[in-house]
């Protein structure tokens, strides 16, 4: 019993270690981010807000943002309507070639970045899209959406549909019991894949760099150009505004997914006869 107490305890400590060690660049970066100086420095000499006025400041950059973010929308509410009727049908079908459909829509997620890059690129440029937005939307797309299939297929797996088979009954026809009693209870599962959709398009660097270039450079490409060029700290503020996103963003999700837990575990037992 105490070698197990111990094991536990083991575990924590390497699972804490190897947290802090993933999490320590991202809290270093943040007092970067506040320095007065030309050079990265940690710690910052003076306090300041010069790099974030540079970064508001300056219309390539903030050009960029504002790329970034419609992308990531774009490509978010694109992602999570295909992601979900794609779960929806390979869930609850069954028809042949169901494996090999999945698998074919699975597959940006196994093949790296840089072969779809290329293939996209070559594709494009074909078509003399190459430095277009909309190349990237789709390019974005074609990765994000594989990542909403598997988190609102297992959400689907999970579910139980006593509670459609008694709208049913009652009369509610597929498309009302989908809305009214299936999404509701997926939702938590929608919304997380809606969050790594936007994530996925938003930090995503090595298509935009293929597709984009320089006329459509979206923030992680303009971040990768400053590093390279000039190292300015700049890309410092960048990168704690786009930490500070991803924590608010996650805490939306996570209060908006026990909300919606909540409310099922309550309207459950009323709504079984």
């Amino acid at each position: 019993m105490e070698q197990k107490h111990w094991g536990w305890w083991l575990l924590y400590g390497v699972g804490g270690l190897i947290a802090f060690f993933l999490v320590l660049p991202s809290f270093i970066v943040v007092p970067i981010s506040f320095s007065d100086s030309l050079l990265l420095k940690f710690p910052p000499e003076k306090f300041s807000f010069r790099w974030y006025k540079v970064f508001f400041g300056t219309p390539a950059w903030t050009g960029s943002l504002w790329l970034s973010l419609k992308l990531g929308v774009g490509v978010m509410i694109v992602s999570t309507f295909l992601g979900v009727l794609a779960s929806v049908g390979l869930v609850r079908g069954n028809f042949p070639g169901k494996g090999a459909l999945q698998a074919f829509l699975l597959s940006p997620m196994i093949v790296p970045y840089v072969v779809t890059a290329l293939a996209m690129y070559y594709f494009f440029g074909s078509m003399k899209m190459v430095g277009n937005p909309w190349s990237l939307l789709i390019s974005h797309i074609c990765v994000a959406t594989p990542l909403v299939i598997v988190i609102v297929s297992a959400s689907l797996q999970d579910f139980n549909r006593t509670l459609e088979q008694a709208a049913q009954i009652l009369g509610a026809t597929p498309l009302q019991t989908f809305l009214k009693i299936t999404l509701p209870m997926i939702r938590p599962g929608v919304l997380s894949g809606a969050l790594f959709a936007f994530i996925v398009s938003f930090d995503e660097v090595v298509i935009a760099a293929f597709i984009g270039g320089y006329r459509s450079a979206t923030l992680p490409k303009r971040m990768f150009d400053n590093v390279r060029d000039q190292m300015e700290p700049t890309v410092a503020a960048v990168s704690t505004l786009l930490v500070a996103l991803s924590f608010l963003l996650l805490l939306t999700v996570t209060s908006l997914g026990r909300r919606s837990r909540l409310k099922g575990e309550k309207q459950e037992p009323a709504s079984v006869p």
